[in-house]
């Protein structure tokens, strides 16, 4: 038997801005309670590939209400989290 864990997964490694709320149960199964994504493609077309200036300013400006989004979802307030995990690089 393995501890009841909620994660809230934050994703912002390159052109697209995502957040998901996954539990696992008590016996060890994962469920995927949202899942939000937030494509950067109209910013980046007119330059014929992913600018990563412009890419960490669209994530900062839509991170928050992404959370949110995902967190309401999912039908849990961040007091609900037990942990947060998030793409590095």
């Amino acid at each position: 038997m393995v501890p009841f864990l909620r994660i809230l997964g934050i994703e912002t490694s390159c052109d697209e801005t995502a957040a998901a709320v996954v539990e696992r149960d008590a016996e060890g199964h994962a469920k995927v309670l949202s899942d939000v994504v937030l494509s950067q493609l109209d910013e980046h077309s007119a330059y014929g590939g992913v600018v990563p200036e412009i890419a960490a300013r669209a994530h900062v400006e839509a991170l928050d209400e992404l959370i949110e989004e995902a967190l309401t979802r999912a039908n849990v307030s961040l007091d609900d989290v037990d942990a947060i995990a998030a793409t590095s690089g």
